[in-house]
């Protein structure tokens, strides 16, 4: 409390921090087991520019399926068809974790969710100091 009585403004910044960040908890206990069991379904199936390749990857971006049409074997080169399915995951593996992102959107904010799936610990600790009010300096 400052001198009138009231509380000093950096004081009440903090509670309303508190307080939203009590609100954003309790609406994430409410929404996020909903919002895990439908990330954790999310599958995306990308096919390569040829149509040849058709990859199915899950959430995180693990394989699933790997379908390859008969008419690659006219082709020999199996370092271009190896290319064109490595190209093909990856691509499909970007579309998941987008998905991702995207169901938790209401939630997370997108660039804090993309550092999570990625495991980037800083960029996450990054994203939650920028969201915290500022503390400014003490007077004499």
């Amino acid at each position: 409390m400052n001198m009138n009585g009231g509380e000093a403004p950096d004081a009440a910044g903090m509670r309303a921090y508190v307080e939203e960040l009590r609100a954003t908890f309790m609406r994430l206990q409410e929404e996020v087991p909903a919002l895990h069991e439908k990330a954790r379904a999310v599958q995306v199936t990308e096919k390569s520019r040829d149509g040849l390749v058709a990859a199915t990857v899950g959430a995180n971006g693990d394989l699933i399926r790997l379908d390859l049409d008969p008419r690659i074997y006219r082709r020999q080169d199996a370092r271009g068809l190896a290319d064109t399915i490595t190209r093909t995951i990856h691509a499909a593996a970007a579309k998941a974790r987008d998905r991702v992102v995207e169901i938790f959107a209401p939630l997370i904010p997108a660039e804090q969710m993309r550092a999570h799936i990625r495991g980037d610990l800083d960029a996450v600790l990054e994203q939650m100091s920028l969201q915290m009010p500022k503390r400014r300096p003490e007077s004499p």
